[in-house]
């Protein structure tokens, strides 16, 4: 069996359909919308406990709000649905893109990198603004990282007005850079999470790789399992096969940027052996 004819390969993309498979960006819709609709329910008392507040810089206690910010919204039905909007049509693309756990934690790391430059800037400016709430930085860096991969793929701005995807990246940058629209807009967090998402896309990170490294230092070393060889029972050619699953199997779980240099040279000998072996 050829690399290209096995389970992995056959996944269809998601596209632009209105119905959803099961994707991690479908579940963090689903999660955002829930919360939104019981915080409406309690009159705003769920965002308030959830919101980011300047001071929290220098409280560590309070460090956990640099991710539940963003997962709840204000009331107005145009600040939830506007964020989650854009995540749906153009998340799913960039999860297919990266892979699902790597999407994952890619969306996380860039709430919670969008709000430490939030309130950092604000403790410079004095620290009196209001708390922020929302995925809009994550959700900018998503659009953005969508950009950067399918420049020329055509998306409409507000569901009207037809333009290649880079031109929607620069638009969203722009807007935000010089402050155009609604004052209480965190634009500090907004051009944190486009700022990550260039850097990520530019510098050809791998989020699941970094933080396989991190802590390595918690993984506990085992004692080596005993095998029996047996020469005639595993051919060189089955334990090829066997690295080239895993290695599938890999891309499918974290995309293929997590791929390292020995795992791309394993799939080129395997695809070379392949077509050898047809030809």
């Amino acid at each position: 069996m050829g690399i290209y004819d096995r389970d992995y390969y056959r996944e269809q993309q998601p596209g632009f359909t209105l119905k959803a498979p099961r994707t991690a960006v479908t579940t963090i819709i689903l999660i955002n919308v829930a919360l939104w609709v019981v915080d409406s329910l309690i009159g705003g008392g769920l965002s308030k406990l959830t919101a980011l507040e300047v001071g929290a810089l220098g409280r560590p206690w309070l460090w956990w709000q640099f991710l539940t910010y963003g997962f709840t919204h204000s009331l107005s039905m145009g600040h939830v649905l506007g964020n989650m909007v854009g995540l749906f049509f153009l998340g799913r693309e960039v999860e297919h893109r990266y892979g699902t756990r790597e999407f994952v934690r890619l969306y996380l790391v860039m709430i919670v990198f969008a709000g430490v430059v939030w309130a950092v800037v604000n403790t410079l400016q004095g620290g009196t603004g209001p708390p922020v709430i929302g995925a809009s930085g994550a959700v900018v860096g998503v659009i953005l990282l969508f950009a950067l991969n399918f420049p020329r793929r055509t998306v409409l701005l507000f569901f009207v007005f037809p333009m290649p995807a880079w031109i929607l990246g620069v638009f969203i940058v722009l807007v935000d850079l010089f402050g155009i629209g609604d004052e209480r807009i965190a634009v500090e967090a907004h051009l944190a999470g486009a700022a990550f998402a260039f850097l990520y896309f530019q510098q050809q990170w791998s989020l699941g790789r970094f933080f396989e490294r991190w802590f390595s230092w918690l993984k506990i070393s085992r004692r080596p399992k005993l095998r029996i060889h047996r020469p005639d029972e595993e051919e060189p050619d089955d334990k090829l096969s066997a690295q080239v699953d895993e290695i599938l199997e890999k891309i499918h779980r974290e995309g293929e940027s997590s791929l390292s240099r020995k795992e791309r040279r394993i799939l080129q000998n395997a695809s070379r052996k392949y077509q050898d072996r047809r030809d």
